[in-house]
């Protein structure tokens, strides 16, 4: 078992105080404290888990993200990364300029498969020989998936929910009958329709037990490998076999968006960026919760906190981890 790194600030979601209605605008206590999370008074009452779902079986263009951000296939693979760290996203639709059809999408996860992680990379140490800021530049065509998952306007929660699934994807883009992108459906999309309601289910249920794990002192860049090797978007953190944080494909995109990465070269070449070790870019506040803990007040931690995922600690030790792809699962 993992236990739990002392020395860092680390915030159990069960035992932050209590303000209730926190979803309201204009409360005193969301304008202080915007990441409060209730967790001893009543969880928001009305239908139940399964009720819930009923009420949100029409169009799933009703539930989706209508302001689509998009990029054209000729936009650079920096264009994708500045607007994934200024609007935290995670995937990007392609479409045509022109006629705004779909034609791919590009995620985090294919940014660190080209910066070092996989396949992707080749077109890096090949074509560009290692040097990042060429690489970076190159058309966002070159990495973005051709086949993507979508759902058409016509679609509903459930045929979204499955598509998710079994295609393994955090979001799916929503076309009409000519393939132009009208919305966006996504995984945090369906947390915050289920946020808060008491589920009956508690995250020990679903939560992923056997985790993999990168040391503090991994190079950024083995750390996506892992990911892409293992079709992952995060990995527990640990320093001498003590559990210290999570990183995202999301952060990796973000230590470039930022500019983080750039002030670590000195020939150009990608390796001096990620080869930097993966602890210098994990959170320093880490939000938690206990296995017992019910689905629904997990995924309103995960709202409140705008996190993807939330460890599961037992007395000290690293049970296991609970992400939106997870909830996907239960809503099943």
């Amino acid at each position: 078992m993992i236990l739990l790194n002392k020395n860092k600030t680390f915030v159990s979601a069960d035992k932050t105080k209590v303000q209730p209605n926190l979803n309201k605008p204009g409360k005193n206590a969301q304008q202080k404290d915007p990441h409060m999370i209730s967790s001893m008074a009543t969880m928001r009452i009305g239908p139940d888990f399964k009720s819930r779902i009923s009420e949100h079986q029409g169009r799933i263009l009703a539930l989706a993200t209508r302001d689509v951000i998009t990029l054209p296939p000729t936009a650079t693979i920096m264009e994708a990364i500045r607007i994934m760290t200024e609007r935290r996203f995670r995937r990007i639709p392609i479409t045509d300029a022109g006629t705004r059809r779909l034609e791919g999408v590009v995620t985090s996860v294919d940014i660190i498969d080209f910066l070092g992680g996989g396949k992707k990379n080749l077109l890096v140490e090949n074509r560009f020989k290692g040097n990042l800021l060429a690489a970076i530049n190159d058309e966002v065509r070159q990495i973005m998936e051709n086949d993507a998952a979508y759902l058409n306007e016509q679609a509903d929660f459930k045929d979204a929910i499955s598509t998710m699934l079994e295609r393994r994807t955090g979001g799916l883009p929503i076309v009409n009958n000519d393939m132009q992108v009208v919305g966006i459906f996504t995984e945090r999309n369906a947390v915050e329709l289920m946020g808060g309601i008491v589920t009956n289910k508690t995250v020990d249920e679903y939560m992923t037990r056997n985790v993999k794990m990168v040391s503090t002192d991994t190079p950024i860049g083995h750390a996506a490998k892992v990911m892409v090797d293992n079709r992952l978007r995060r990995l527990p953190v640990v320093k001498d076999g003590i559990f210290a944080g999570i990183v995202t494909a999301s952060d990796i995109v973000h230590f470039l968006g930022r500019g983080d990465a750039f002030s670590k070269l000195t020939t150009g070449n990608i390796h001096e960026a990620l080869d930097q070790p993966v602890g210098s870019i994990i959170s320093k506040e880490l939000i938690w919760t206990t296995p017992s803990t019910d689905m629904g007040k997990a995924m309103k931690i995960m709202l409140e906190k705008k996190i993807g995922s939330l460890p599961i600690l037992e007395e000290g030790l690293l049970r296991g981890i609970i992400t939106e792809s997870d909830f996907l699962r239960s809503f099943e």
